[in-house]
């Protein structure tokens, strides 16, 4: 099936050029749709025109057979909606077989957290009077701080951090800019790492615009990332499986948890919608009835 694949070089165009959306997102669109071209060339399709509903339908059959869970099946059929009204509206195609497609129902997965005690006790773990332990201590007060995704945090240059002024700019999603205020944690950590530790990352290389760097003097890498927090979670003894993502949710629970505007998370997330920060007000209800069955006598 030529025409799918050609197709599908000028959605990847367009989803990078026309939407600005970022990698990651290219990358799990076109590996759906890799397979499911793939699938269609399988079972006898010869053009991509002639694709219906039924045959979708065996392809998704086939995904669940597989044991693909209810989220990636759901994901699927989003890419492949996508895909059809693309080909649809640029006239690749006389008509979209997805129409009436319908979306599995989805098990709400309420995101893992740390506990206040727990982020405290995370960020007290690395030693201090080492220049890596300052960075480390910076990295996390900001990834806790401020709610940045891990690939936001690793792009951050040094001119994104306004120390004086109290606030970091992001790059979130398809490049959209969002500025996020510094907490007092976050401005000391800061602010000690870049005078204290930073030029010692650096002392030995040309030099580098990233905020965080590595023992190499380079920008740190998501991985490396990973692996700082996965070493300090074992160091202060948490159980839970420890990920940058996790002090995000962290993040947003804790504010909401103390009053915080549903809107004004959302802003500081970067959510386009505030249904997937809706998410976090259903943590903090079931984190306050776990507290109600732990101490309460009649419970």
């Amino acid at each position: 099936m030529k025409d799918g694949k050609f197709a599908l070089e000028d959605y990847m165009h367009f989803l990078k050029v026309e939407r600005q959306l970022s990698k990651n997102t290219i990358s799990s669109y076109k590996r759906d749709l890799v397979e499911y071209i793939d699938a269609m060339e399988k079972i006898g399709m010869e053009s991509i025109d002639k694709i219906d509903r039924s045959s979708i339908l065996r392809h998704l059959h086939k995904l669940k057979e597989e044991g693909k869970s209810s989220r990636t099946i759901a994901r699927h059929i989003s890419s492949v909606r996508s895909f059809h009204q693309f080909l649809l509206r640029e006239k690749v195609t006389t008509q979209d077989p997805t129409v009436h497609l319908e979306m599995p129902k989805l098990e709400q997965k309420l995101p893992s957290v740390l506990s206040v005690a727990e982020v405290d006790k995370l960020i007290s773990m690395p030693e201090s009077s080492k220049f890596q332990g300052k960075r480390d201590v910076a990295l996390m007060e900001l990834l806790y701080g401020t709610g940045m995704r891990v690939s936001e945090l690793i792009g951050l240059d040094v001119e994104d951090v306004h120390l004086s002024m109290g606030f970091v700019r992001v790059f979130g999603k398809g490049g959209k800019e969002r500025i996020i205020p510094l907490g007092g944690g976050a401005l000391r950590a800061c602010s000690t790492y870049l005078k204290e530790a930073r030029p010692e990352f650096i002392a030995k290389t040309k030099g580098t615009n990233a905020f965080f760097v590595n023992m190499r003097g380079t920008r740190l890498t998501r991985q490396g990332c990973w692996k700082i927090l996965k070493g300090y979670a074992v160091k202060a003894g948490i159980q839970k499986e420890l990920t940058p993502h996790i002090l995000r949710h962290s993040f947003a629970t804790h504010l909401i948890e103390n009053g915080a505007d549903i809107r004004a998370v959302q802003e500081m997330l970067g959510h386009a919608d505030i249904s997937t920060t809706q998410i976090y007000t259903h943590v903090s209800k079931a984190r306050l009835k776990d507290v109600y069955v732990k101490f309460h006598p009649r419970a």
